[in-house]
């Protein structure tokens, strides 16, 4: 029996009212089955649920909060199950989980996980250590998640770390820049680890080559500096090692009008 493929996009959108003329070009022009979004930046009920709909997204999980980070998946494909998961109580929105009803089963979390702010200094940052303390209640969620041979899970997002050398524009210049400090680094080590995640977009590009998904607001041309940071990622499971057919980082979105300083990542799955 051929496999179905199922693509799957992942943008940090920053703010999904002021964007959702790009969101519904990507999904006209990428035609993803499924896309996670990160910072919406609204509440459940200011989510552009008609704009999606009208595309032929009608199936939406969100998880929102007033003016500040918020996550949702919107689907071409029904839902069996959604569920969200708070870190850290402090009443932030940054995951939602959806079962997707396919065949065999498939899991996706989408992650917006805390930035860090400045200083990567866990005792005058508390915004850091936030971080820190998110990355383990993950690392130890996934740990109580059974290890089963079977288990079909895909977890996206913007997880504001560049765990590779050349997932930066400067190894050297970053190693004490939060997203790229060898403790977040080896902190993500420990959350992969967690459920034996696979880097799905460094299965395509190699370690080697520099790869980006993120572009500061602060630089004149972003595209000519070209000081980025891979911050989003794209994981499966054990079970889906196979899976995985193509990925995209969607460069270009970085120069689109009014654009956010993160781009979708795409990646096809044959399930």
């Amino acid at each position: 029996m051929p496999k179905r493929i199922v693509k799957i996009a992942t943008w940090n959108i920053n703010s999904v009212r002021l964007r959702i003329e790009l969101a519904k070009q990507l999904l006209t022009n990428e035609t993803p089955d499924v896309l996670c979004l990160q910072e919406i930046k609204c509440v459940d009920d200011a989510f552009p649920l008609k704009d999606f709909q009208k595309a032929g997204y009608e199936h939406i999980a969100i998880n929102g909060q007033k003016g500040y980070h918020g996550v949702a998946i919107v689907s071409r494909i029904p839902f069996l199950k959604t569920s969200k998961k708070e870190f850290c109580a402090k009443g932030d929105a940054r995951h939602i989980s959806v079962d997707l009803d396919i065949p065999g089963g498939l899991t996706v979390h989408n992650f917006y996980v805390p930035a860090g702010g400045d200083e990567p200094d866990p005792v005058i940052n508390e915004k850091f250590a936030h971080k820190l303390a998110f990355l383990t209640e993950m690392t130890d969620w996934y740990k109580g998640h059974k290890k089963k041979a079977d288990a079909r899970m895909v977890l996206v997002g913007d997880l504001n770390i560049a765990p590779l050398e050349h997932d930066v524009w400067s190894h050297k210049a970053l190693l004490k820049i939060v997203s790229h400090t060898p403790l977040e680094v080896e902190m993500m080590n420990k959350l992969i680890a967690s459920h034996d995640w696979i880097d799905v977009m460094r299965t395509f590009v190699d370690p080697a080559e520099k790869l980006y998904s993120w572009w500061s607001y602060r630089a004149k041309d972003w595209n000519a500096a070209d000081k980025g940071r891979r911050l989003d990622h794209v994981w499966v499971t054990p079970a889906l090692a196979d899976a995985p057919k193509s990925m995209k980082v969607l460069r270009e979105a970085r120069g689109w009008e009014r654009a956010s300083d993160h781009v979708p990542v795409i990646v096809a799955l044959a399930l």
